[in-house]
């Protein structure tokens, strides 16, 4: 959840190209929403998708490290540092 200070909201200036304005006015008119509302719903999509990404990377990483721990190719020491971040997820 968010605090009302950071649902409070602020203006900001974009320049987007032609195109996309053009896309996005035809989305305003057939949802009946308007930029703002769209251009929001996108940047949050964005970031989620971003943080689901690091999240799965990190996962493939401790995988990778794993494998390379089981096949005598690292030091079984750095399994503390996948524990620390099993323990973060």
């Amino acid at each position: 959840m968010h605090t009302i200070d950071q649902l409070e909201k602020q203006q900001v200036g974009l320049r987007l190209n032609k195109y996309l304005i053009e896309e996005i006015d035809e989305f305003t008119k057939q949802f009946n929403v308007n930029r703002s509302e769209i251009i929001t719903e996108a940047i949050k999509s964005y970031i989620s998708e971003q943080k689901a990404n690091l999240i799965y990377q990190g996962i493939d990483d401790a995988f990778c490290e794993l494998a390379d721990i089981k096949n005598g190719k690292k030091d079984s020491k750095n399994l503390k540092e996948l524990d620390e971040f099993l323990d973060e997820l």
